[in-house]
Protein backbone atom coordinates (compact mmCIF):
# COMPACT_ATOMS: atom_id res chain seq x y z
CA UNK A 1 0.00 0.00 0.00
CA UNK A 2 1.31 3.35 -0.98
CA UNK A 3 0.29 6.14 1.49
CA UNK A 4 0.42 10.05 1.83
CA UNK A 5 0.36 11.79 4.99
CA UNK A 6 -0.65 15.36 4.66
CA UNK A 7 1.63 16.99 6.91
CA UNK A 8 1.30 21.12 7.26
CA UNK A 9 0.50 23.98 9.47
CA UNK A 10 1.56 25.04 12.77
CA UNK A 11 -0.97 24.26 15.12
CA UNK A 12 -1.38 27.35 16.55
CA UNK A 13 -4.44 26.23 18.46
CA UNK A 14 -2.34 24.27 20.71
CA UNK A 15 -0.11 26.55 22.01
CA UNK A 16 2.47 26.93 23.79
CA UNK A 17 3.40 23.25 22.78
CA UNK A 18 2.91 23.83 19.44
CA UNK A 19 4.46 26.59 17.10
CA UNK A 20 5.66 27.56 13.74
CA UNK A 21 8.32 24.49 13.92
CA UNK A 22 7.08 22.22 16.09
CA UNK A 23 3.77 21.75 14.90
CA UNK A 24 0.40 19.35 16.99
CA UNK A 25 1.23 16.51 15.39
CA UNK A 26 4.97 16.10 16.60
CA UNK A 27 3.58 16.62 20.53
CA UNK A 28 4.30 13.29 22.61
CA UNK A 29 1.46 12.89 24.88
CA UNK A 30 0.70 9.20 24.16
CA UNK A 31 1.91 6.72 25.77
CA UNK A 32 4.50 4.10 24.65
CA UNK A 33 5.19 2.47 27.50
CA UNK A 34 8.42 2.38 29.70
CA UNK A 35 7.58 5.75 31.11
CA UNK A 36 7.84 7.32 27.56
CA UNK A 37 5.46 8.88 25.05
CA UNK A 38 4.70 9.37 21.42
CA UNK A 39 3.33 11.68 19.05
CA UNK A 40 0.24 12.08 16.31
CA UNK A 41 2.74 11.21 14.00
CA UNK A 42 4.88 8.59 15.12
CA UNK A 43 1.21 6.69 16.57
CA UNK A 44 0.02 7.20 12.74
CA UNK A 45 3.49 5.56 11.41
CA UNK A 46 3.42 2.96 13.91
CA UNK A 47 -0.52 2.14 13.10
CA UNK A 48 0.39 2.05 9.41
CA UNK A 49 2.95 -0.79 9.87
CA UNK A 50 1.15 -2.75 12.01
CA UNK A 51 -1.41 -3.19 9.77
CA UNK A 52 0.69 -3.41 6.34
CA UNK A 53 4.58 -3.48 7.15
CA UNK A 54 5.04 -3.17 3.39
CA UNK A 55 3.63 -0.34 3.64
CA UNK A 56 5.31 2.99 1.40
CA UNK A 57 5.13 6.22 3.18
CA UNK A 58 5.56 8.95 2.21
CA UNK A 59 5.04 12.29 4.02
CA UNK A 60 4.05 15.43 2.47
CA UNK A 61 5.57 19.03 4.21
CA UNK A 62 6.85 21.59 4.53
CA UNK A 63 11.02 22.04 4.64
CA UNK A 64 10.54 23.56 8.29
CA UNK A 65 9.23 20.09 9.57
CA UNK A 66 12.05 17.65 8.27
CA UNK A 67 14.10 17.60 10.68
CA UNK A 68 11.56 16.58 13.42
CA UNK A 69 10.01 14.29 10.92
CA UNK A 70 13.99 12.54 10.45
CA UNK A 71 13.99 12.69 15.27
CA UNK A 72 10.95 11.00 15.65
CA UNK A 73 10.44 8.63 12.78
CA UNK A 74 14.26 8.06 11.41
CA UNK A 75 14.88 8.32 7.76
CA UNK A 76 13.28 5.00 6.45
CA UNK A 77 10.28 7.27 5.73
CA UNK A 78 9.80 9.06 2.24
CA UNK A 79 9.31 12.94 2.41
CA UNK A 80 8.06 15.17 -0.02
CA UNK A 81 9.12 18.86 0.59
CA UNK A 82 7.03 21.70 -0.28
CA UNK A 83 9.31 24.55 -0.96
CA UNK A 84 6.70 26.82 0.49
CA UNK A 85 2.85 26.69 1.61
CA UNK A 86 0.58 26.40 -1.38
CA UNK A 87 -2.48 24.69 -0.10
CA UNK A 88 -3.42 21.12 -0.58
CA UNK A 89 -3.55 20.54 -4.54
CA UNK A 90 0.20 21.74 -5.30
CA UNK A 91 1.00 19.15 -2.04
CA UNK A 92 -0.57 16.40 -3.28
CA UNK A 93 0.38 17.04 -6.92
CA UNK A 94 4.52 17.60 -6.20
CA UNK A 95 3.60 13.93 -3.50
CA UNK A 96 2.39 12.52 -6.63
CA UNK A 97 5.13 13.74 -9.02
CA UNK A 98 7.58 12.51 -6.37
CA UNK A 99 6.42 8.70 -5.99
CA UNK A 100 6.68 8.80 -9.67
CA UNK A 101 9.43 10.31 -10.58
CA UNK A 102 11.84 9.67 -8.10
CA UNK A 103 10.45 6.84 -6.18
CA UNK A 104 9.70 4.96 -9.66
CA UNK A 105 6.27 3.69 -8.53
CA UNK A 106 4.37 2.29 -11.20
CA UNK A 107 2.04 5.37 -12.31
CA UNK A 108 -1.25 2.69 -12.45
CA UNK A 109 -0.42 1.66 -8.92
CA UNK A 110 -2.92 3.37 -6.71
CA UNK A 111 -2.23 5.65 -3.61
CA UNK A 112 -4.10 6.87 -0.51
CA UNK A 113 -3.84 10.47 0.95
CA UNK A 114 -5.27 10.95 4.18
CA UNK A 115 -3.98 13.91 7.25
CA UNK A 116 -1.12 12.54 9.25
CA UNK A 117 -2.68 13.58 12.59
CA UNK A 118 -6.34 11.65 13.17
CA UNK A 119 -6.91 10.10 16.51
CA UNK A 120 -7.92 6.50 15.18
CA UNK A 121 -7.61 2.76 15.81
CA UNK A 122 -6.12 0.03 13.99
CA UNK A 123 -9.61 -0.30 12.12
CA UNK A 124 -8.94 2.80 10.40
CA UNK A 125 -5.60 1.60 8.73
CA UNK A 126 -7.67 -1.82 7.73
CA UNK A 127 -10.70 0.61 6.27
CA UNK A 128 -7.52 2.78 3.94
CA UNK A 129 -6.48 -0.76 2.71
CA UNK A 130 -9.88 -1.45 1.77
CA UNK A 131 -9.66 2.30 0.09
CA UNK A 132 -6.47 1.26 -1.71
CA UNK A 133 -8.01 -1.91 -3.31
CA UNK A 134 -11.25 0.41 -4.62
CA UNK A 135 -8.76 2.73 -6.46
CA UNK A 136 -6.68 -0.11 -7.96
CA UNK A 137 -9.44 -2.04 -9.37
CA UNK A 138 -10.91 1.51 -11.36
CA UNK A 139 -14.57 1.92 -10.73
CA UNK A 140 -13.91 5.36 -9.92
CA UNK A 141 -11.36 7.55 -10.76
CA UNK A 142 -11.37 9.41 -6.93
CA UNK A 143 -12.87 7.11 -4.08
CA UNK A 144 -13.42 9.20 -0.80
CA UNK A 145 -14.00 7.91 2.84
CA UNK A 146 -16.72 9.24 4.70
CA UNK A 147 -16.98 9.35 8.16
CA UNK A 148 -20.07 8.41 9.97
CA UNK A 149 -20.86 11.31 11.74
CA UNK A 150 -21.35 11.15 15.74
CA UNK A 151 -22.94 14.79 15.99
CA UNK A 152 -24.42 17.62 13.96
CA UNK A 153 -20.14 19.21 13.53
CA UNK A 154 -19.64 22.50 12.14
CA UNK A 155 -16.22 22.11 11.68
CA UNK A 156 -15.96 19.71 8.53
CA UNK A 157 -17.71 19.43 4.98
CA UNK A 158 -20.11 16.79 4.12
CA UNK A 159 -20.36 14.47 1.34
CA UNK A 160 -24.21 13.33 -0.03
CA UNK A 161 -23.99 9.52 -0.86
CA UNK A 162 -26.67 8.31 -3.28
CA UNK A 163 -27.37 5.72 -1.52
CA UNK A 164 -26.63 3.77 1.78
CA UNK A 165 -24.67 1.09 0.27
CA UNK A 166 -21.09 0.94 1.60
CA UNK A 167 -19.17 2.10 -1.46
CA UNK A 168 -21.85 4.39 -3.06
CA UNK A 169 -21.52 6.93 -5.87
CA UNK A 170 -21.54 10.63 -4.39
CA UNK A 171 -24.16 12.83 -5.29
CA UNK A 172 -22.65 16.30 -3.80
CA UNK A 173 -20.58 18.40 -1.51
CA UNK A 174 -21.65 20.28 1.00
CA UNK A 175 -19.63 23.37 3.03
CA UNK A 176 -19.36 23.50 6.55
CA UNK A 177 -23.04 24.25 7.65
CA UNK A 178 -24.36 25.75 10.80
CA UNK A 179 -25.50 22.88 13.19
CA UNK A 180 -29.04 23.44 11.79
CA UNK A 181 -28.37 22.21 8.69
CA UNK A 182 -25.71 19.90 9.53
CA UNK A 183 -28.46 17.92 11.44
CA UNK A 184 -30.75 18.12 7.83
CA UNK A 185 -27.75 16.92 5.97
CA UNK A 186 -27.34 13.44 8.53
CA UNK A 187 -30.24 12.54 8.10
CA UNK A 188 -30.08 12.67 4.14
CA UNK A 189 -27.17 9.94 5.31
CA UNK A 190 -24.15 12.72 4.98
CA UNK A 191 -21.05 11.79 5.84
CA UNK A 192 -18.01 13.77 7.28
CA UNK A 193 -15.60 14.91 4.63
CA UNK A 194 -12.15 13.83 6.55
CA UNK A 195 -10.07 14.68 3.72
CA UNK A 196 -8.83 10.70 3.18
CA UNK A 197 -9.37 9.65 -0.64
CA UNK A 198 -7.28 6.88 -3.15
CA UNK A 199 -6.27 6.86 -7.00
CA UNK A 200 -4.44 5.87 -9.14
CA UNK A 201 -1.16 7.98 -9.51
CA UNK A 202 -1.73 8.35 -13.34
CA UNK A 203 -5.24 10.16 -12.41
CA UNK A 204 -3.73 13.37 -10.23
CA UNK A 205 -0.75 13.54 -12.59
CA UNK A 206 -3.35 13.89 -15.52
CA UNK A 207 -4.95 16.50 -14.00
CA UNK A 208 -1.55 18.35 -12.45
CA UNK A 209 -0.20 18.44 -16.04
CA UNK A 210 -3.60 19.60 -17.35
CA UNK A 211 -3.63 22.90 -14.58
CA UNK A 212 -0.16 23.34 -14.25
CA UNK A 213 2.52 23.62 -16.93
CA UNK A 214 5.69 21.57 -15.60
CA UNK A 215 7.31 18.79 -17.30
CA UNK A 216 8.30 16.21 -14.30
CA UNK A 217 9.03 16.59 -10.58
CA UNK A 218 12.16 18.60 -10.74
CA UNK A 219 10.29 20.85 -12.91
CA UNK A 220 7.22 21.17 -10.76
CA UNK A 221 9.48 21.94 -7.44
CA UNK A 222 11.65 24.51 -8.95
CA UNK A 223 7.94 26.57 -9.63
CA UNK A 224 6.54 25.25 -6.86
CA UNK A 225 6.63 28.97 -5.20
CA UNK A 226 4.31 30.48 -8.52
CA UNK A 227 1.77 27.69 -8.77
CA UNK A 228 -2.02 29.17 -7.23
CA UNK A 229 -3.21 28.26 -3.90
CA UNK A 230 -5.76 26.16 -4.10
CA UNK A 231 -7.20 22.90 -1.98
CA UNK A 232 -7.64 19.56 -3.97
CA UNK A 233 -11.31 19.37 -3.19
CA UNK A 234 -11.71 23.01 -5.40
CA UNK A 235 -8.90 21.90 -8.39
CA UNK A 236 -10.27 17.85 -8.28
CA UNK A 237 -12.71 16.81 -6.19
CA UNK A 238 -15.48 18.37 -6.65
CA UNK A 239 -14.82 18.62 -10.72
CA UNK A 240 -15.00 15.08 -10.82
CA UNK A 241 -18.38 12.87 -12.29
CA UNK A 242 -16.45 9.50 -11.41
CA UNK A 243 -16.37 9.55 -8.08
CA UNK A 244 -17.49 7.14 -5.11
CA UNK A 245 -17.23 7.22 -1.56
CA UNK A 246 -17.04 4.23 1.22
CA UNK A 247 -18.27 4.75 4.62
CA UNK A 248 -16.12 4.53 7.63
CA UNK A 249 -18.34 3.88 11.39
CA UNK A 250 -14.96 3.04 13.28
CA UNK A 251 -13.36 5.75 15.78
CA UNK A 252 -12.16 8.83 14.68
CA UNK A 253 -11.24 11.86 16.18
CA UNK A 254 -9.86 15.09 14.69
CA UNK A 255 -7.65 16.65 17.43
CA UNK A 256 -6.99 20.01 16.77
CA UNK A 257 -8.00 21.83 20.17
CA UNK A 258 -7.17 21.55 23.49
CA UNK A 259 -10.53 20.21 24.13
CA UNK A 260 -10.59 17.78 21.52
CA UNK A 261 -6.57 16.77 22.68
CA UNK A 262 -7.67 15.94 26.12
CA UNK A 263 -10.77 14.01 25.42
CA UNK A 264 -8.07 11.28 23.72
CA UNK A 265 -5.34 11.86 26.94
CA UNK A 266 -4.96 8.63 28.83
CA UNK A 267 -3.81 10.63 31.49
CA UNK A 268 -4.35 13.61 33.41
CA UNK A 269 -0.87 14.74 34.52
CA UNK A 270 1.93 14.25 31.98
CA UNK A 271 5.20 15.74 33.42
CA UNK A 272 6.05 17.66 36.90
CA UNK A 273 2.27 18.49 38.38
CA UNK A 274 -0.02 17.61 41.12
CA UNK A 275 -3.68 18.53 41.73
CA UNK A 276 -6.44 18.30 44.83
CA UNK A 277 -8.90 15.57 45.21
CA UNK A 278 -11.21 18.62 44.20
CA UNK A 279 -10.04 18.69 40.25
CA UNK A 280 -12.59 17.71 38.10
CA UNK A 281 -11.88 17.09 34.28
CA UNK A 282 -8.05 18.88 34.53
CA UNK A 283 -5.09 18.34 32.27
CA UNK A 284 -2.07 19.18 33.00
CA UNK A 285 1.08 18.71 30.23
CA UNK A 286 3.96 20.33 31.86
CA UNK A 287 7.59 20.31 29.80
CA UNK A 288 8.99 22.68 31.98
CA UNK A 289 11.83 21.38 34.82
CA UNK A 290 9.39 23.28 37.80
CA UNK A 291 6.50 22.01 39.39
CA UNK A 292 2.85 23.10 38.31
CA UNK A 293 -0.12 22.75 41.52
CA UNK A 294 -3.82 22.75 39.93
CA UNK A 295 -6.19 22.89 42.93
CA UNK A 296 -10.28 23.11 43.08
CA UNK A 297 -10.41 23.25 39.07
CA UNK A 298 -12.74 22.03 37.24
CA UNK A 299 -12.58 21.12 33.23
CA UNK A 300 -9.42 23.19 32.65
CA UNK A 301 -6.29 22.70 30.40
CA UNK A 302 -3.09 24.26 32.12
CA UNK A 303 -0.03 23.81 29.58
CA UNK A 304 3.21 24.71 30.05
CA UNK A 305 6.23 25.00 27.96
CA UNK A 306 9.60 26.92 27.06
CA UNK A 307 7.16 29.07 24.93
CA UNK A 308 4.74 29.85 27.43
CA UNK A 309 2.26 28.94 29.87
CA UNK A 310 -1.66 28.70 29.13
CA UNK A 311 -4.12 27.73 32.08
CA UNK A 312 -8.09 27.67 30.04
CA UNK A 313 -11.40 26.68 31.00
CA UNK A 314 -11.46 23.78 27.75
CA UNK A 315 -14.26 25.22 26.10
CA UNK A 316 -12.61 28.51 25.79
CA UNK A 317 -9.50 26.88 24.50
CA UNK A 318 -10.46 26.03 20.86
CA UNK A 319 -10.44 30.35 20.68
CA UNK A 320 -6.71 30.87 21.58
CA UNK A 321 -5.41 31.49 17.65
CA UNK A 322 -6.10 35.36 17.40
CA UNK A 323 -4.07 35.56 20.53
CA UNK A 324 -1.30 33.48 19.65
CA UNK A 325 -1.14 35.17 16.29
CA UNK A 326 -0.55 38.71 18.22
CA UNK A 327 2.40 37.36 20.49
CA UNK A 328 5.54 37.21 18.42
CA UNK A 329 8.62 35.71 20.21
CA UNK A 330 11.54 33.73 19.19
CA UNK A 331 11.07 29.50 18.99
CA UNK A 332 12.05 28.42 22.27
CA UNK A 333 12.13 25.05 21.32
CA UNK A 334 12.42 22.47 18.13
CA UNK A 335 13.28 19.21 17.66
CA UNK A 336 16.55 18.71 14.42
CA UNK A 337 17.15 15.75 12.86
CA UNK A 338 20.06 14.73 15.61
CA UNK A 339 18.59 15.55 18.50
CA UNK A 340 16.38 19.21 20.11
CA UNK A 341 17.52 22.07 21.30
CA UNK A 342 15.69 24.65 24.12
CA UNK A 343 16.00 28.37 24.73
CA UNK A 344 16.75 29.18 28.55
CA UNK A 345 17.69 32.74 28.22
CA UNK A 346 17.82 35.69 25.81
CA UNK A 347 20.20 38.91 26.88
CA UNK A 348 20.97 41.99 24.90
CA UNK A 349 24.15 40.34 23.09
CA UNK A 350 23.84 36.41 24.40
CA UNK A 351 21.71 33.52 23.74
CA UNK A 352 21.78 30.39 26.02
CA UNK A 353 20.86 27.00 24.83
CA UNK A 354 20.44 23.61 26.21
CA UNK A 355 21.30 21.32 23.76
CA UNK A 356 20.57 17.35 23.49
CA UNK A 357 22.33 15.29 20.54
CA UNK A 358 21.01 12.21 20.10
CA UNK A 359 23.52 9.04 20.34
CA UNK A 360 25.26 8.51 17.13
CA UNK A 361 24.19 12.02 15.19
CA UNK A 362 26.02 14.62 14.90
CA UNK A 363 25.90 18.41 13.89
CA UNK A 364 26.28 19.96 10.53
CA UNK A 365 29.85 21.46 10.18
CA UNK A 366 29.45 24.67 10.20
CA UNK A 367 30.80 28.22 11.17
CA UNK A 368 29.33 31.80 12.00
CA UNK A 369 30.24 35.46 10.83
CA UNK A 370 29.12 37.62 13.53
CA UNK A 371 28.69 35.58 17.04
CA UNK A 372 31.23 33.46 19.30
CA UNK A 373 30.40 30.56 20.72
CA UNK A 374 30.92 28.59 23.75
CA UNK A 375 29.83 24.63 24.80
CA UNK A 376 29.78 23.64 28.15
CA UNK A 377 29.50 19.44 27.99
CA UNK A 378 26.88 18.31 31.02
CA UNK A 379 26.20 15.06 30.34
CA UNK A 380 27.59 12.23 27.80
CA UNK A 381 30.17 11.66 25.70
CA UNK A 382 31.11 12.53 22.62
CA UNK A 383 34.04 14.02 19.77
CA UNK A 384 34.21 18.05 18.40
CA UNK A 385 35.76 18.62 15.85
CA UNK A 386 37.00 22.36 15.37
CA UNK A 387 38.22 23.77 12.05
CA UNK A 388 39.26 20.31 11.10
CA UNK A 389 40.84 18.97 14.93
CA UNK A 390 38.99 16.44 16.35
CA UNK A 391 39.15 16.14 20.24
CA UNK A 392 37.08 13.71 22.90
CA UNK A 393 34.28 15.55 25.43
CA UNK A 394 33.29 14.78 29.01
CA UNK A 395 30.87 16.05 31.09
CA UNK A 396 32.98 19.69 32.51
CA UNK A 397 34.48 20.36 28.87
CA UNK A 398 34.51 23.55 27.64
CA UNK A 399 34.29 24.55 23.99
CA UNK A 400 35.29 28.02 22.44
CA UNK A 401 34.53 29.26 18.80
CA UNK A 402 35.41 32.56 17.48
CA UNK A 403 33.14 33.46 14.74
CA UNK A 404 34.44 32.16 11.49
CA UNK A 405 35.24 28.88 13.22
CA UNK A 406 34.45 25.32 11.65
CA UNK A 407 32.74 23.25 14.02
CA UNK A 408 30.60 20.26 14.67
CA UNK A 409 30.05 17.69 17.58
CA UNK A 410 29.11 13.86 17.73
CA UNK A 411 27.24 12.20 20.31
CA UNK A 412 28.99 8.29 21.15
CA UNK A 413 26.17 8.29 24.04
CA UNK A 414 23.48 10.76 24.38
CA UNK A 415 25.30 14.09 24.99
CA UNK A 416 23.85 17.45 26.77
CA UNK A 417 25.33 20.79 26.12
CA UNK A 418 24.94 23.81 27.40
CA UNK A 419 25.46 26.01 24.19
CA UNK A 420 26.20 30.50 24.52
CA UNK A 421 26.09 32.39 21.73
CA UNK A 422 27.90 35.69 22.05
CA UNK A 423 27.30 38.78 19.53
CA UNK A 424 25.51 41.93 18.12
CA UNK A 425 23.81 40.06 15.64
CA UNK A 426 22.43 36.68 16.41
CA UNK A 427 19.98 35.08 14.18
CA UNK A 428 19.29 31.98 12.48
CA UNK A 429 20.26 33.23 9.39
CA UNK A 430 23.82 33.18 10.43
CA UNK A 431 25.24 29.77 9.21
CA UNK A 432 27.44 28.89 6.66
CA UNK A 433 27.83 25.16 6.42
CA UNK A 434 30.87 23.55 5.42
CA UNK A 435 32.29 19.96 3.68
CA UNK A 436 34.03 18.08 6.48
CA UNK A 437 37.12 16.31 4.66
CA UNK A 438 38.73 12.41 5.88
Amino acid sequence: MNIVLLSGGSGKRLWPLSNDVRSKQFIKIFPAGRGKYESMVQRVYRQILEVDPDAKVTIATSKTQVSAIHNQLGTDVGISIEPCRRDTFPAIALATMYLIDEMGIDPNEPVVVCPVDPYVEKEYFEALKKLSDLAERGGANLTLMGIEPTYPSEKYGYIIPKDTAEVSDVETFKEKPTVDVAKDYISKGALWNGGVFAYKLKYVADRAHELIDFKDYRDLFAKYDTLEKISFDYAVVEKEEKISVMRFKGSWKDLGTWNTLTEAMEEDIIGKGVMNDKCNGVNIINELNVPILAMGLTDVIISASPEGILVSDKEQSSYIKPYVDDMVSEVMFAEKSWGSYEVINIEKESMTIKVTLNPGHSMNYHSHKHRNEVWVVIAGEGRTVIDGMEQNVKPGDVITMAAGCRHTVYADTELKLIEVQLGSEITVEDKVKHRLKG
